[in-house]
Order: structure tokens, then sequence, then C-alpha cells
């Protein structure tokens, strides 16, 4: 049975062109992406022990295994550190999961504030499980014709993975659900993560499950939706991490057109008072 940290790196090694690392094209390939003999070699292990960490029957590789299989790898940045979290969770370092635990829920005054000063922008407070847990007026004024606003307790997740409107509005769904089950894997907690992926998973269907083995962060582009009364618009998205107690994020959308920010200033105009709101 595999692990995370053996199913990313198989995943990462199947998505990468040999002669993106400067290995040659070879003309056939039984599959797609590097071979175990040429990421072995990149890394400086042997094949066997490379096919005990992808198949699952080594889950304690060392810190500079990790390390090594990062720069085989050419992993970036936020690709690292998932790595490094995939190699605790397979290696049974985390904290005890056998008391899962719904995530804190609180903002904090000064990230209020913060919201406060965002205005009439489009932000708002969420974590890594899609609670949106407080934002402006200016991200009332653009979701409320879209139902993500109408639950009582507002989460992005299960909006894109539930929502009869979600796949309609969301003209690029597939990399948002992506972007949202991915996000589950880096917290706020192992604990907070089993539990919602517990109550989540039999709700939201193959589409949810399938992407919980997908370990490869999904590419930053802009967000696009086919708005009700909006029509296209298209966001350029900025997530500014709060401290860790925190375990939340601050994430602003910005229009990324001419004619998304026109939109949103037709959207303003309508007869309504945009107001913060924690939720």
């Amino acid at each position: 049975m595999g692990t995370p940290l053996g199913n990313f790196v198989r995943a990462k090694r199947d998505s990468i062109r040999p002669e993106d690392l400067g290995l040659p094209a070879h003309e056939r390939r039984r599959a797609p992406g590097l071979r175990r003999s040429e990421l072995a070699a990149r890394a400086g292990i042997s094949v066997e022990y490379l096919t005990r960490i992808e198949q699952g029957r080594d889950r304690n590789p060392s810190d500079p295994i990790v390390k090594a299989l990062a720069d085989a790898l050419s992993l970036d940045v936020a690709e690292r550190t998932h790595l490094r979290y995939l190699a605790k969770i397979s290696g049974g370092l985390c904290p005890d999961r056998s008391r899962p635990v719904p995530p804190e829920r609180t903002v904090r005054p000064t990230v209020r504030r913060i919201l406060e000063l965002l205005e009439p922008g489009i932000a708002f407070v969420t974590n890594r499980l899609g609670d949106v847990l407080a934002h402006t007026g200016g991200f009332a004024t653009v979701m409320r014709d879209t139902g993500l606003l109408d639950a009582e307790e507002p989460n992005l997740t299960r909006y894109v993975f539930t929502h009869p409107q979600a796949r309609t509005i969301l003209t690029n769904w597939d990399q948002i659900a992506d972007e949202q089950v991915f996000n589950l894997w880096l917290g706020p907690s192992t604990e907070s993560f089993e539990w919602f992926t517990a109550e989540f998973a039999p709700v939201a269907g193959a589409e949810f499950t399938r992407r919980l083995h997908r370990h490869l962060p999904p590419p930053r582009v802009p967000l696009t939706m086919h708005h009700p009364r909006a029509h296209q618009l298209s966001w350029d998205r900025e997530t500014l991490e709060l401290p860790t107690p925190d375990a939340q994020q601050l994430v602003i959308w910005l229009p990324a057109d001419e004619a998304t920010a026109a939109a949103v200033e037709h959207l303003r105009d309508r007869p309504r008072r945009a107001t913060l709101r924690a939720v």
C-alpha cells in the first residue's frame, strides 16, 4: 500500500519531461516522465530504495534523502514544503490523530481591521479547509448571487464540490477543485484534515476522493467566473499567510482585466450597502 510521500514522488516523476532536466529524450518509453533509474541516479540513491519509497515500503527516509529527492525532482519552494510535510505524515511524525476536531474559527480583531482597510476590495479570511471566516463587503457584493454565502458557515470546498451552481459559475472548475483539495493537505492540522475528509468525502463523491491522492501543487492561474449578473470575470489572487497559531489565510482578489474591474463597479452600483461580515 502506498504512502502520501510515495504517491507524490511517483506523480512528480511521471510529470517531468526528461529534456527539461538535461536528460536525453529517448524515443521509446513505457511510461511518461523520468525512469526510476534516472531519478535514483540524480538523487544519489539506489533504484531499489527509490522503489521502496514509491511503493510505501519505506516510510521513514532521512532528511538528507528527502532533500536529495527534492533536488533531483527540481521542486520549487511550495513543493519542497509539501514534500517535507508528506514525509512526516508517511513516517507517523504528525500529532496524535485519535481525536480529530474542527479547527478554530475565531478571526482576530486586528485581522478584521485589515479587512476594513481593504474595503471596497474583494478579500476574505479562510483556512485550508475552505471555511470563509470573515470577508469584506466587496467580497459579498461579488459573491452574493453565486450561492457561496447562502450557507450559515460558508465553505469554499463544500461549495465547489456540492453546490449546484459551482460548475457553472467557476469556469475553471477543475483547477479550483484541485486547489481546494490540495489545500487540505497543508493544514490547519492533520487532525482537522482527517476530521474534514471523513465528514465530507461521502457527500462530495468521486471527484473529491480521487483528488485526495494527487499531491502535485496545482499551477497558479487566474480565477475565472461566469457571474450570474456580471458575466465573465477574471481574478488574480494573492494569499497572505497569517501567523501560525491562526492557521488562516487572507485572500485578496484583484481584477485581472479592465472588463472585470468595470463589472465590479457595476455590481457595486446596485442598491445594497456593502458591510464587513464576520462569519
